[in-house]
């Protein structure tokens, strides 16, 4: 069964997001730090007259912090509230068939837990990441 997938890059990573996950693609603006909220969490950002909590996807991910300049943000809802997740770059939304993980594929930190398929472009395998494994889940409680 094909779905449509938005293409991104995380830590130099190709990434494939199913666009059920994906409420908007945004350009962040200024984000306050929130006093003892997780690491993961950069902080809060307004963005069309709500809210939203901007989340550091390489350090949700167990790797180097995203750089401070990365604006690009896909907007994802997770049980009610809106996250902003910070990406090196986006690609386009395109058709593609979810395949199943090959077992001999080595994941290593978050990309293991947040990776649920794969896709194939252009002979390439490109991660599905499950944006709900990338936010913290103490930003959800």
């Amino acid at each position: 069964m094909t779905s449509l997938f938005l293409i991104a890059h995380i830590a130099g990573r190709g990434v494939a997001i199913d666009s059920g996950q994906v409420d908007s693609v945004v350009d962040i603006g200024d984000v306050v730090a929130v006093p003892l909220a997780d690491r993961a969490v950069r902080g809060l950002a307004a963005l069309r007259s709500r809210v939203v909590t901007v989340i550091d996807t390489g350090i949700a991910l167990g790797l180097d912090p995203t750089p401070d300049s990365a604006r690009r943000a896909v907007i994802t809802r997770i049980e009610g509230h809106h996250y902003a997740v910070l990406v090196d770059s986006l690609e386009d939304v395109a058709p593609f068939e979810r395949l199943p993980l090959a077992s001999g594929m080595a994941l290593d930190r978050g990309w293991a837990r947040a990776g649920t398929g794969i896709v194939e472009r252009d002979g390439e395998p490109l991660l599905i990441l499950d944006l709900t494994a990338v936010v913290p889940s103490a930003a959800v409680a």
